[in-house]
């Protein structure tokens, strides 16, 4: 495997990478390091996948029936 390293910064949520003439289908794995000083919005980061979201819905819609719930008492602990 060969790797390349490039320092770019995001542009309209897009990143700009130098022409690397690959042939198309080629396949490449990205590896992407950020910063410490950009701050990561969590609620983002777990809705950025269709199956984090259909798996948060499913969890949400769960939680509306309080036949779901598992109850402790504290005292019994």
């Amino acid at each position: 495997m060969n790797a390349l390293k490039y320092k770019v910064t995001v542009k309209n949520g897009r990143l700009d990478l130098p022409c690397l003439n690959l042939p198309e289908g080629t396949v490449v794995e990205a590896i992407l390091l950020i910063e410490e000083n950009v701050k990561i919005d969590e609620t983002e980061y777990l809705l950025s996948t269709e199956a984090n979201r259909q798996y948060l819905t499913e969890t949400i819609e769960e939680l509306k029936n309080p036949e779901n719930y598992i109850y402790v008492d504290p005292e019994m602990l």
